[in-house]
């Protein structure tokens, strides 16, 4: 116990170096950039794919469910709509997230820890944590809700895909039930989610990979905490965000 409140205490130092003025704010935006193509832009394909498939899987299951005939078909369409925009979407992708980006920003930072590049920052006088993190954290902030309202998109998608081709609703009866009761509410929920989930995987990837000491071996161990960990906080965040924005 006391070494998670070690971990909490220096996590909360570091964000205090994180959240400074960029000392070079033309290095910054090119980062910027760079950080949004690598942490987002090539995440579209693994989103697209899961997403399309869980919508066609939740559409086929909530079909085959359906065995009361005061039941409207439609309903498939609802179910579809509301499990992917209120908790599949920024909830499930926020956890795929968390392994591909979360790995990747603590495999980084903590190479670049062992390989003692980020020492060298710190001799030339540069805030190597804003350097490195800030970056990360605001390219996640920005592009993250993007990919997840892409996912909803995607997973009703699959779910319409999925019934056409299976027959097993009408195109007619699935988009009646997409547009029953909407209320817009529910993508405002799931963004905002998005925005703490976004902020959780980078960050806490950031700190694992920047606290790293050893060689390649601690590296690793590094990539794998701030992938456990990420999923284990988004987890609990989720549960308080449900309660607190729903209730």
């Amino acid at each position: 116990m006391q070494k998670v409140f070690i971990h909490i205490g220096n996590y909360v130092l570091l964000m205090q170096k994180v959240f400074s003025r960029p000392q070079k704010g033309r290095i910054f935006w090119n980062q910027l950039i760079s950080e949004i193509n690598s942490l987002g832009i090539e995440s579209l394909g693994i989103v697209a794919f899961i997403s399309a498939f869980m919508g066609a899987v939740v559409a086929i299951q909530t079909a085959y469910n359906i065995t009361s005939p005061l039941i409207p078909m439609s309903m498939v369409g609802f179910t579809v709509r509301q499990s992917v925009i209120l908790e599949f979407s920024p909830t499930v992708i926020s956890l795929i997230l968390a392994g591909k980006v979360g790995s990747r920003i603590a495999s980084e930072i903590g190479t670049m820890r062992v390989t003692e590049q980020i020492d060298a920052l710190e001799i030339m006088g540069v805030n190597s944590a804003n350097y490195l993190i800030f970056p990360k954290v605001v390219a996640s902030i920005l592009i993250n809700p993007a990919l997840i309202i892409f996912s909803m998109w995607m997973g009703i998608l699959g779910g319409w895909i999925a019934m056409l081709a299976s027959k097993l609703v009408t195109s007619n009866d699935f988009v009646e039930g997409i547009r029953n009761d909407f209320l817009a509410y529910t993508i405002l929920y799931a963004l905002t989610k998005t925005v703490f989930f976004a902020f959780i995987i980078s960050s806490v990837s950031g700190y694992y990979g920047y606290v790293t000491n050893g060689g390649a071996l601690e590296v690793g161990q590094a990539s794998t905490k701030a992938v456990v960990y990420s999923s284990v906080i988004i987890i609990l965040f989720n549960l308080v965000l449900t309660q607190l924005l729903l209730t």
